[in-house]
């Protein structure tokens, strides 16, 4: 079908914000402001045309960057790439993989024209960035109904800022979930969790969870606990609690059909499920079997099913982990018998290459099909909508309905929770992690480019499975990827079934030291980690970034293996295996910390350019920034045992740095009654000493820090400030 220019009705929202709608989009929630009619002639930027789908088409430079898209392959860098917004349960994430289980439609272009682009649209949306044509971006959306905002600012920090504006505040998770945790598919028992718990006690390894997959539950049925494998589960929650450990079960999408079973007996009884074309409830299969899918964009059904989160809080659980909320599908009816009609056909043929294809493709796409997809309907305000044009929204709305659960239950008490799949707005209700990574190498890098893009699109608390979800990791892996995924706000290893254990404790002695020096590292840090993020959270900023948000030289523009770590940080992981080093890039002077035991500090000057630099197994090499400030604290068995009466500063300072150190009491939400304490440092170079000056806002806990101060010429000087008590 030929496209035409088409008419749209603009809102201005901000002075740098304008909104182009398109028909009569679907209400996502993404964007929580309206704005105001505006009369303005055409799009900025791109030339639109349409016909039965929306076409975006821009010229860029050449050396124009595109950066964002969230959750999804490649580098930081999106040039070169096709994406394809249509959250996908696909556990190989290689690099020709187009979709993964984000959908994610917010994207910068930086180069002789600087703005931002969200297309809130919730079915598919392609962008193709200079795949098809060098120079040419073409998205192109699957409908004819699309709000499409374009934001203006002269630094990409400041468009992101201004996207943040328009989605809202994100999600503020308890202070516990900043400690490490560990899962696998599956500890089957409370026996054997009980055994991981005295593992990492008997390690002296800090933890704060463990994690209970699909098997703690009887018949892989939500809200369900198996007796046989866990008597008593209040008790034993209880009792791990005593142990410093608390536990974070699965839920996932499906609800299995089986008589008796409450939770589908009462979603048949409220009309709370997806139906088919003829208005009966959809039927697909997961791992329990047949299963219906709860209709989360039905607020009536996401209340039912928000509450039932309730039986396990009563229980004593803090935190939960939303799966298979694409929503995957095993299979359906529909492609099951495809596959046996063509089974059948080929019993007794000599199969040609196409009809042996047609069979073995017939069983390989059986899962997560697009015609199953297109045969679900959801009911919102009395209309049918088809599930394939809101495909997006399903993962997004099961947090949702969790979290406003929460609310109800105990609204002022934070939860852990977070998500496989995800759109933007999600991130208000919680955190993603990035799915089922594969103990690849190339997966750490993917991580690391794969951070600022998600925190680009709100999403400040995420993380991916350390150590590879599938596959076997080696020790050397899981180590270098710890030594990353400790500066991650989610630090989760979690491995799967058949796969090499791959807890800290689960390889050789040294191997295991190193790993344990990482995560005391790790909890050390929260001081610096926490307060970052909720500065963050509340400034409407971000807590990992690519070098250019800070430094505009070229050269920063281009780098893509390493990251700015809030105010104060750059990191440098190593991902390639056997290397013992790398090269980086300094836009400017830095100091640098080679971290083998956190207590134990050495400092380095490293000066602005481009060097190579030595980092052993055991090393984790942290820069800090000129005239910037790193707090720290001691470590702890967990995140509630942490003693910061006594802090540490380690700042690098050519003139005068200045830090503000955030806290609160990591459990409520009274931090948005501005319940929480801050600490304004100030540190002035003063001929051959330091002047430093302290503002203590509300802070009972912190009683002295103890300071290290290194100059431009790596002279170092330590002083202790004792805090006046309020």
């Amino acid at each position: 079908m030929g496209l035409q220019v088409i008419t749209m009705k603009v809102y201005r929202i901000h002075e740098k914000i304008t909104k182009y709608r398109f028909g009569n989009p679907f209400p996502t929630d993404g964007v929580l402001v309206k704005g105001d009619p505006w009369e303005k002639e055409g799009m900025d930027y791109f030339q639109v045309e349409q016909g039965t789908e929306i076409r975006l088409t821009y010229k860029m430079d050449s050396k124009d960057m595109v950066w964002g898209l969230g959750e999804n392959q490649r580098g930081m860098n999106k040039r070169g790439g096709i994406y394809v917004s249509y959250c996908s349960d696909d556990p190989r994430h290689t690099p020709d993989k187009k979709s993964l289980y984000g959908a994610h439609n917010f994207m910068i272009v930086d180069g002789r024209e600087r703005f931002g682009l969200f297309i809130d649209y919730p079915g598919q949306v392609a962008f193709d960035v200079g795949f098809s044509h060098t120079d040419v971006i073409e998205i192109i959306i699957d409908g004819t109904d699309a709000d499409i905002y374009i934001i203006d600012g002269e630094g990409l920090r400041e468009i992101v800022r201004k996207f943040f504006h328009i989605i809202g505040e994100g999600y503020a998770p308890p202070k516990w979930a900043f400690g490490y945790q560990q899962s696998r598919w599956s500890y089957p028992d409370a026996k054997t969790i009980e055994g991981v718990a005295e593992a990492f006690i008997d390690h002296d390894i800090p933890c704060d969870a463990i994690y209970l997959d699909i098997d703690y539950m009887e018949g892989f049925k939500d809200f369900t606990v198996s007796e046989d494998r866990f008597p008593d589960f209040p008790r034993f929650v209880e009792k791990m609690r005593e142990k410093g450990f608390r536990l974070v079960p699965i839920i996932d999408a499906g609800v299995k059909i089986e008589k008796g079973y409450g939770v589908y007996e009462e979603g048949i009884q409220g009309g709370y499920f997806c139906t088919d074309g003829e208005g009966k409830p959809f039927v697909a299969a997961v791992w329990p079997g047949k299963v219906h899918f709860p209709d989360f964009l039905n607020p009536e059904a996401r209340r039912w099913f928000g509450l039932k989160y309730k039986g396990l809080i009563d229980w004593g659980i803090e935190g939960f982990w939303n799966d298979m909320n694409e929503p995957a599908i095993f299979y359906t009816e529909r492609g099951l018998k495809k596959g046996i009609e063509l089974a059948k056909q080929s019993e007794n043929e000599n199969l040609d290459m196409d009809s042996f294809f047609a069979l073995k493709d017939a069983f390989i796409h059986m899962s997560n099909h697009r015609e199953d997809y297109q045969s679900m309907y959801h009911h919102v305000d009395g209309k049918q909508v088809n599930h394939h044009e809101v495909h997006n929204l399903y993962g997004y709305y099961m947090t949702r309905a969790a979290a406003e659960g929460f609310e109800e239950i105990a609204p002022n008490k934070r939860f852990l929770l977070f998500s496989r799949a995800s759109y933007i707005g999600m991130h208000r209700f919680g955190g993603i992690w990035t799915g089922d990574n594969h103990s690849w190498w190339e997966h750490i890098l993917l991580n690391l480019k794969m951070m600022p893009s998600l925190n680009m699109c709100g999403f400040l608390y995420a993380g991916a499975d350390t150590g590879g979800f599938g596959g076997d990791a080696n020790a050397q892996l899981l180590i270098r990827w710890t030594q990353f995924s400790l500066f991650t706000p989610l630090f989760r290893n979690h491995s799967a079934i058949g796969g090499r254990r791959q807890e800290p404790f689960s390889f050789d002695q040294e191997t295991t030291e190193m790993i344990r020096k990482a995560i005391q590292f790790r909890y050390a840090l929260i001081p610096y980690i926490y307060s970052e993020y909720m500065k963050a959270l509340l400034h409407r900023d971000m807590y990992m970034l690519p070098l250019a948000f800070a430094y505009e030289d070229e050269i920063s523009r281009r780098v893509e293996n390493q990251l700015l770590v809030g105010d104060g940080l750059m990191i440098a992981p190593i991902y390639e295996e056997n290397a013992l080093g790398r090269y980086v890039w300094l836009p400017e002077d830095m100091l640098l910390w080679k971290v083998d035991d956190y207590r134990e500090r050495s400092y380095e000057i490293k000066r602005k350019g481009h060097l190579y630099l030595e980092v052993g197994l055991h090393e984790i090499p942290v820069f800090i920034r000129k005239n910037k400030m790193l707090i720290f604290g001691n470590h702890g068995r967990n995140t509630e045992v942490l003693d910061h009466r006594e802090l540490y500063v380690v700042a690098f300072i050519e003139d005068r740095a200045q830090y503000v150190y955030y806290d609160d009491d990591g459990l409520t939400k009274d931090y948005k009654k501005e319940k929480y304490t801050e600490i304004r440092i100030s540190i002035e170079r003063r001929e051959e000493d330091f002047e430093i000056k302290i503002e203590n806002r509300e802070n009972r806990q912190v009683k002295r820090i103890h300071f290290e101060m290194v100059d431009i010429h790596g002279n170092i000087a330590k002083k202790t400030v004792v805090l006046a008590a309020q």
